[in-house]
């Protein structure tokens, strides 16, 4: 009995020595995806992958704004006129946004999408717009105004021309869901990557933990630093690449939805959290909140955890962060 024993334990050790991970980079949602999973073979990893590029694009049906025949769009196109009948689905990720925009004091808003774009970080802007035109840009944003009703899954914005988008949630929540759809299939290790927002689960084959790299906000081709990460997710939201400045303000293109106006102050917020839905929308927030307040709320919650860098390159985190230097 013990021999066989030791047979199959050695043969168990086999099976996981011979798995390594297999990566495939697509676009999907109109973003790059890189999409890992630790397989025995070329041919199983993709038979797993397409599972997970099935479950994106089936999220990105059900959520896209700019899919004229999604719930999405039906609901935007009513704003003001009637609640529109959704899947439970699509309910539920509507609820848990509006329970993030109270979180933040309106920080993250999914009625964002009904901003007029007068701000543009394209090179082509050269003083800033009016207060006025600011003012009249946020006149239909309000999570306030999206009013739900549990008991028979409608949505119906308030306000005509109001709309609502999934663009600083909806990558996270494609993440999770196929990172869920894996797991339930007995895909026991991975890395989803929906551009930069990181759903890890698992090990590597040689029993590490999966390790996200953080980009140097001063220098974007560098790495200042590299954390591991374990069953959880991982979002930056970064301004290094998209801004304007005038009188020596950097204006990102990260915009409060409250009040019309970019945030200043921060260059780079890494967020750690559970779920990359929870992570994305929350990096977003503390942009908008500024370091101290968003620091705040970040550790009031529990095991998320962030790294904010300021626009003067002081690296501010979050108590439990311990940092490895690259």
């Amino acid at each position: 009995m013990k021999n066989i024993f030791l047979i199959l334990t050695l043969f168990s050790v086999g099976l996981l020595i011979a798995q390594e991970p297999y990566k495939r980079t697509l676009k999907l949602m109109g973003s790059r995806f890189d999409i890992t999973v630790v397989a025995k073979n070329l041919v199983e990893a993709n038979e797993h992958i397409d599972l997970a590029v099935n479950e994106i694009t089936r999220i990105e049906q059900l959520i896209s704004s700019w899919d004229s025949n999604s719930q999405t769009s039906e609901i935007n196109k009513n704003a003001g006129l009637k609640p529109i009948k959704v899947d439970a689905e699509l309910f539920d990720l509507i609820q848990r946004s509006i329970g993030i925009s109270k979180l933040t004091d309106g920080a993250f808003d999914i009625s964002y999408a009904s901003m007029d774009k007068i701000w543009k970080f394209d090179g082509s802007m050269k003083e800033m717009p009016s207060a006025d035109s600011i003012k009249a840009s946020v006149e239909k944003v309000g999570f306030q105004n999206i009013m739900l009703d549990k008991e028979n899954n409608t949505v119906f914005l308030k306000l005509k021309g109001m709309k609502i988008g999934f663009g600083a949630i909806g990558k996270g929540y494609a993440a999770d869901k196929a990172k869920d759809l894996l797991i339930s299939k007995g895909i026991v290790s991975g890395i989803i990557n929906a551009s930069g927002d990181m759903n890890t689960w698992g090990k590597q084959p040689d029993g590490s933990e999966w390790k996200v790299a953080i980009t140097n906000p001063m220098d974007k081709n560098k790495v200042f630093a590299l954390l591991p990460i374990s069953n959880g997710a991982v979002v930056t939201s970064g301004n290094y690449e998209k801004y304007v400045t005038f009188n020596n303000i950097r204006y990102t293109h990260i915009i409060d939805p409250r009040s019309g106006y970019p945030a200043t102050g921060i260059i780079s917020v890494t967020v750690f959290a559970p779920k990359a839905e929870l992570a994305d929308a929350l990096a977003t927030s503390v942009f908008v909140m500024g370091k101290e307040v968003g620091l705040n709320r970040i550790e009031q919650l529990p095991k998320v955890e962030c790294i904010i860098i300021d626009d003067k390159g002081n690296i501010i985190t979050s108590k439990n962060i311990e940092i490895e230097k690259s």
